[in-house]
């Protein structure tokens, strides 16, 4: 297949490329410079420029990419970065996919979709929540909508805590834990799904390859956890304790809504989207998924 990639340079971009080129398939990449390989295309969101011909003979785009949600307080200008950088880039994609006729359009969002989803197990048919990234995710969601009106079959990708040796959450805990800092958030009940970042790279390429998947899909491990057992299982990953508890009315006073929001919120997200469609995950539980993270 021929594959355009926006957003390859990340943590989850470079890694799909990778698994992609290894599967046999053909990618482009989509760049916000002036293209210097034979394999990148230039294009810029802002303005809805993409270079002539980027899009012939794909058979799939795939949209990723967005600014950081945890890397800086969520100040107005930030929150407008967020919303921008998601949205903008998602609707050009989704427009420029329609234009062009590419059967297949796969695209990023996150399990914030869902809010605080409480205890419960939740699938792709739970409703949206409340909040800031609630919002984010069904605006970025319905920018999809430019292809699934022209006829493409679109693949929103709800994404979980992502586990990887060289980027996303673990280069953030990693460090505090091996301080001896390690910590309960609150009361360690709310649910964190996560997944590893094999599984979420083979998940987007299940995405691109298999015609039969569509909407909404929870890209998450299949046995989601609370943070109290994160926490544990971290600790025990690394070889540390984690007494510590961070109370919640500490997490709101210091981090505000990106601390109630990304900390303290529970969703018990499952992948049942991509379990009936007969995707394989190659680590179903956190233990395993932390274990070859930190191995690496």
């Amino acid at each position: 297949m021929r594959v355009v990639v926006a957003g390859s340079s990340g943590l989850i971009g470079t890694a799909l490329v990778a698994g992609l080129r290894e599967a046999g398939h053909e990618v482009v990449r989509l760049v916000r410079r002036a293209p210097s390989a034979p394999d990148e295309r230039g294009w810029d969101p802002p303005s809805g420029a993409i270079d002539e011909g980027a899009l012939d003979g794909a058979d799939a785009v795939v949209s990723l990419g967005g600014v950081g949600i945890a890397d800086r307080p969520w100040s107005g200008a930030r929150k407008q970065a967020i919303r921008d950088s998601r949205n903008v880039p998602t609707e050009v994609l989704a427009t420029a996919v329609a234009r062009a006729g590419v059967p297949a359009f796969v695209s990023g969002s996150a399990v914030g979709y869902y809010g605080d989803a409480g205890p419960d197990e939740i699938d792709e048919s739970a409703p949206s929540g409340e909040g800031f990234l609630a919002e984010v995710c069904r605006d970025w969601e319905a920018a999809t909508a430019p292809a699934a009106d022209a006829g493409a079959r679109v693949v929103r990708l709800r994404t979980g805590l992502v586990l990887s040796p060289s980027g996303g959450l673990l280069a953030l805990m990693r460090p505090v834990w091996k301080a001896f800092l390690g910590a309960r958030i609150g009361s360690g009940e709310q649910y964190m799904p996560w997944v590893s970042l094999d599984d979420e790279v083979s998940a987007i390429r299940f995405a691109v390859e298999n015609d039969a998947l569509s909407g909404p899909v929870n890209v998450t491990g299949p046995a989601p956890v609370t943070n109290k057992v994160l926490t544990q299982t971290l600790a025990s990953a690394v070889g540390r304790p984690a007494p510590l508890v961070v109370p919640a009315f500490a997490v709101s006073t210091v981090l505000g809504d990106m601390g109630r929001e990304m900390l303290l919120y529970s969703q018990r997200a499952v992948p049942r989207a991509l379990l009936g469609a007969g995707f394989t995950f190659r680590h179903t539980t956190l233990a395993d998924a932390l274990s070859a993270a930190v191995r690496a």
